[in-house]
Formats: structure tokens, sequence, C-alpha cells
């Protein structure tokens, strides 16, 4: 790998240890951490970065569980700091590649590459000429000690090369059957004939499952009965907020997120990993994803199922198998990143996402669209298209705009970012146009923001100045005005394709701030992303106050390491039953909340152990890559959806019986 500078570490973090033993990577170093907060410090002169490309260096995390590693980028001791978070594969070499155009902040996420998973940028932008130090340290840990190996990082001046074959240290990491082969646990299937057995006496029992007794046809509150629309709606009785089914009965979605036929397991540069992969022409290689020659992922699901039905008939019989396991643990909701065509044709209640495709509008800041753009309504109108196909059918609940926009995830605010970001955009001019209505002239401007500005350089131009408080105050205001201009226009176009079903909102990674909810009026439905132990109580009350909808949980989970994946997923817990556990509580103490109308688990099945395609590889199913189900889990499910109507009605207290929580390994 050429480079420019090698950095060694200057010292060791907290209570780091350096071991001696020989790594399996060249030039690389053992280190041992007990605490998240272990780790290396490293100094370099300032400004050696600059004209770089790259920082890279190799590693190899040993064990058999997810530890996560941050590295910072700071200006001097006090100066901002720019954080990438990221994960590792075990027992496979990955290359850390970090591109020093991240520190502009205007991505999130950047790619998965081989074993280096999910990395993440966060903090502050930095000036690379002011950079002259540097920090790798474990972040989030399971139990027990966290032992990896590290070369020398290396400032580079154009981009270094991938890693085509990793170091495997124990050899291949999936069996044939897609399971990890690191890891033993009692359940563990041990041949195709037993995956076989097993799918077939799920399709031979799928006619007989049935939901709770109480549930009416599309899973709502047979007991009760309100005006019936022919399609799903909501509806404020003077005590709580409820969806309303089709037939008019109270309905709570009790969803599943990622009801479909696969468990991608991305194997880009990592082919080394897996112990078999389907031969193109062969039975299986509808189960691998290829880009030309190079194979991109198997699905040893979809594998799994074709040796058992073959190419034909497999994915019939796993759409019946996966409607009658959700029926059989009692879920009323096909939730979304689903096959919603699946649940359209049993009519069965679903929801769906729609994907926004920016053909005639620039971004302006991460995915930001340039709202005042005069493309940008034909974008909307664009978009809207994708519900005509559903929009007489009664069995579709509603539609989410977005999920988890990656402006939402920013230090900066929208009109901050874009400032920073765009030099030149027809919602800066916006901006400027907007401040001329609170400001007579630049002077006053000037002397509010105390800095040396000017309507037209903030219409256009880089901006370097400062953002002062008072700055701050008036772009969060025009930051409000750029997200309602945002939804109102995608939600408008909707509704005029498909007045008949619910706009269920945008799916916001977390509780939303006030500067970002005050521009969320337009949805029927709020849907906040909610990983924690139970759901927001008092956050969530206040935004069924702000905005008058009700709140809709789009994702959470609880994930354990007893069952042979790398990681618990973001909610951790002890083991299985645990799960149970904290499912009950979650999902009782959220039909209890008044202004809650449904939680929507994430996911149906487990992560590869390999990693999906940003690599993470979490216990969150409640089905194997092998379809068994963890039946502590699903049993714990369906006694909480057969008591859920009479909690959300306030006759049975919820469920309290809580496990354990176990520090979070990520997000």
């Amino acid at each position: 790998m050429p480079y420019t500078m090698r950095i060694a570490p200057e010292r060791l973090l907290g209570g780091l240890i350096e071991g001696r033993a020989p790594a399996p990577i060249d030039g690389a170093t053992w280190y041992v951490a007990e605490s998240a907060g272990d780790g290396l410090a490293y100094r370099f002169p300032e400004g050696a970065l600059v004209g770089m490309t790259h920082l890279a260096a190799d590693m190899l995390l040993d064990g058999t569980h997810l530890a996560v590693f941050q590295i910072t980028l700071q200006e001097g001791e006090d100066g901002p700091t720019f954080g990438l978070i990221h994960g590792a594969l075990n027992q496979c070499s990955a290359r850390i590649r970090l591109p020093l155009s991240a520190i502009d902040q205007n991505r999130w996420m950047l790619g998965r590459e081989g074993a280096w998973l999910k990395p993440m940028c966060g903090g502050s932008r930095v000036d690379l000429g002011g950079v002259d130090r540097m920090t790798f340290t474990v972040l989030r840990k399971s139990p027990g000690p966290v032992r990896w190996c590290l070369t020398p990082f290396r400032i580079v001046p154009s981009e270094p090369p991938r890693i085509t074959h990793p170091v495997l240290p124990k050899g291949p990491l999936l069996d044939e059957l897609g399971q990890s082969t690191l890891h033993e646990w009692p359940a563990k299937s041990r041949s195709h004939e037993e995956v076989t057995a097993r799918l077939h006496a799920q399709a031979q029992a799928a006619p007989q499952q049935r939901w709770p007794a109480d549930f009416s046809r599309w899973g709502g509150w047979s007991e009760r009965c309100l005006d019936a629309t022919g399609f799903f709606r909501t509806h404020r009785d003077g005590e709580r907020w409820w969806l309303v089914d089709p037939d008019g009965h109270p309905f709570w979605s009790a969803g599943q997120d990622c009801v479909r036929s696969g468990i991608t397991s991305a194997c880009g540069g990592i082919e080394d990993a897996l112990t078999w992969i389907p031969e193109p022409g062969s039975t299986c290689e509808a189960a691998c994803e290829r880009d030309g020659a190079d194979l991109r992922a198997v699905d040893y699901l979809a594998a799994n199922f074709i040796r058992a039905f073959g190419p034909d008939a497999w994915r019939e019989r796993w759409a019946a198998i996966v409607l009658a396991e959700l029926r059989r643990t009692g879920f009323n909701t096909v939730a979304n990143w689903s096959d919603w065509q699946i649940a359209r044709a049993a009519g069965f209640p679903y929801v769906r996402p729609l994907g926004l495709t920016l053909e005639h509008t620039p971004t302006i800041f991460r995915d930001f669209p340039d709202v005042f753009h005069r493309g940008f309504v034909q974008d909307a109108t664009a978009f809207a298209e994708q519900l005509r196909e559903t929009v007489d059918d009664p069995a579709l609940i509603g539609y989410f705009l977005m999920n988890e926009p990656t402006w939402g995830f920013a230090q900066e605010i929208p009109a901050i970012g874009m400032l920073r970001s765009t030099p030149a955009c027809a919602t800066r001019r916006a901006l400027a146009q907007f401040l001329g209505k609170h400001y007579a002239d630049s002077h006053s401007l000037s002397e509010r923001w105390g800095i040396k500005t000017s309507f037209p350089a903030i219409a256009d131009g880089p901006w370097d100045e400062p953002i002062t408080p008072a700055a701050r105050r008036d772009l969060e205001l025009f930051s409000t005005v750029m997200v309602e201009r945002l939804f109102v226009l995608l939600s408008d176009a909707c509704r005029r394709v498909d007045p008949n079903h619910l706009n269920l909102g945008a799916r916001y990674y977390t509780v939303p701030p006030r500067w970002a909810l005050e521009g969320m009026r337009c949805f029927d439905v709020f849907s906040i992303n909610g990983y924690c132990n139970r759901p927001p109580a008092e956050a969530g009350k206040k935004i069924a106050s702000v905005v008058d909808r009700p709140v809709l949980v789009g994702e959470w989970h609880f994930g354990a390491l007893d069952v042979g994946l790398p990681a618990s997923g973001i909610g951790h817990v002890r083991t299985q039953a645990d799960r149970g556990k904290a499912y009950r509580i979650y999902l009782e103490d959220a039909a209890a909340k008044p202004w809650c109308v449904g939680v929507h688990h994430f996911t149906l099945y487990d992560q590869s152990a390999l990693g999906r395609f940003d690599g993470e590889n979490y216990n969150i199913g409640f089905l194997d890559v092998c379809h068994s189900p963890y039946e502590a889990l699903a049993a714990a499910a369906r006694a909480s959806h057969e008591r859920l109507y009479r909690v959300a009605d306030g006759q049975l207290d919820p469920y309290d019986d809580a496990p354990e929580y176990l520090p979070k390994l990520f997000g």
C-alpha cells in the first residue's frame, strides 16, 4: 500500500494492553481492551493530512462477538473533532479506508467494505490543515475483553486498494446453511435434511394457524365497532388514539418489519469466508447476487427454501409459511421493508415504503433536497405515482414517505449544513429572502448575528463564517421552513394520487428536535424509530400534542448473544427468554399509551452472521436463517398480542416483568 506518512501510536489510552504474540497480519500489533474507551492516541504534524485522500490501516478482530471502534481526528487539544465509528467481522482481516473528504459531514454512512462494517460519520467538521491528532478506541463491546490486531495507520495520497483475499485464521465464517462456523448453540441446524423437514412441516401446518380469537378479519378488535369507511383511518375517542380497520373495528398495529424471502450475506471481497457458493446455472443460482462476474451476496435463507421446494415453487411456499407464522405469533401487520405484494394478495394488513428519486432536484446537505428548486414539484409528483397501484386496496394501512433521513443524524441542522456544503442553490436564495423579511438590511443582519455578512453572501458563495447563537436561532427557524416544504409538497402530491390511505410520515430515527417537529404537521400518523427499553413516554406524548396526530413506532428490537450471531442488535438482553420479556414490556407499555397506535418490530429474520449490505449482523429475528423459530420469543409475542386490545382499552395492566437490560453494542 503506497503511503506518504506512517503513523504509529504515541501512547495507550485507558487500560489498553499491548500484546507480544505474533499477529496474523504483517506489521500488526495485538491489543486487548477491558473497557470501552481503551485505545490508542496518535500525533502527527499539523497539516500532514492536507492534499491526502485517505487514512488506511489493516486490522483483525479476534473472538466471536462484535466490537465497535471509533476513530477521531481533532484540531489541537481543544479544537473541533470529527468522528467515525465502525465495526469489524470477527476472524477476518479488514482494511480501514477512511476518505478524508468525509470530514465535510456531507455523508452520514460510508460503504461497507469486506470485513469493515458500517462506517458512520459524526462529530464536527474539521479543517485538515489544523488536524494534528487522532485516536482509535473501543466505543462499545460485549462482555469480556476485546482483542484485535492493527497495523500502523498510513496517510495516503490516492485511494488504497481493497482487500480481495482476507486473512481467515479460523477458516470460512459461514457453513453451507448460512450459519456461523465460529459459534455453537443447542438449536443449530445440522443438515440440509433437517432444514427441509422443518420447512415441510411448517408448510403442512400453515393452513391451521390463526390470529387471536378477538381479532377481526383485518386484525382489529372485533368486540368494538366504529364507523366503517372501507379503508384504514385514525380515530380519537376522547381517551386515546386508535387506527380503525376497513370494517370499522379499532385497530392497533403490531407489525413485523422485513417480511421478505431473504437474509443476504454481503460477501463482496470476502468470498473466501463462505463454505459454499451456489454455482452459476445450478438449482440455487437464484440465491446469488452478482454484478457481472463479481459475487456480491448470497441469500442462504432462499437457498434453503429452494432445496426444500425447488426453484419454481419455493417463493409461493415461503409466502404461505411466513404469513401463517405471523398469524401464529399474533402479528396483524406486514410492516416496512417487506414484500408487501404477498400481503396485498392475501388481504393481510400492510404498510409500504416509498422511494424518493430526485431526477430534477439536487441535494444540498446529505439527502436533503433543494426544496425551493423548480424541479422539486416535478419530482414530488413523480414520487406520488408509486401509490397508483394500491390506491383501491383496503388491506393497505398507509405509506411511509421515507426512512430515517440522514440529515436528521447530523450535528448541523439543514440550513447550516446547506450553507457550508452548497455554494449556490434555490433554497439558499430563499433563506436570504426569509432573512430579508426580518432584517431591514445587511448591516442589521450582521449586527444581530455578530459577524460581518450580507444577504448576497447568504444567497450565494462559499460560507466560512462561524455560526453564532443568534445566527443559529434564525437558521433553526428556516430549517423548519425547509422541513415543512419538503414534507408538505410530498404529502400533497401523495394525497392527490391516493386520498384513501394514511400518510405514516418519515420514520425519523428518534424523537425529532423541536425545529424539525414543527415542520412535520402534515402527516396522518407520526412515525419514529424507538430503540430504547420502553417507548419514549413523555416524548411520544409531546409529539402527539404538538402535531395533533397519533404516533407509530416503526422500528425497535432486542437481541442476545446466545444463538450464533456476532451481535445482539441495538437493544441487548442476555437470552432468548429475556428477548420475550423485553418484547412484552415494550409492546404492552406502548399499547397502554393513548398516543400510540402501533409498534413494528425490526425484524422477522435474524441478519446474516457475515453481515448485510452495511455490515449489521444482529440476532433480532423471530426466525433464524434455517427458518427455526425462537419459540420463547414467539410464545411471549403471542401472549401479548392476545392481551393487546384489553391493555390498550385499560382493562388490563401492561406486562411488567422486565429482564436485565445490557449495554448496547451498536446504535
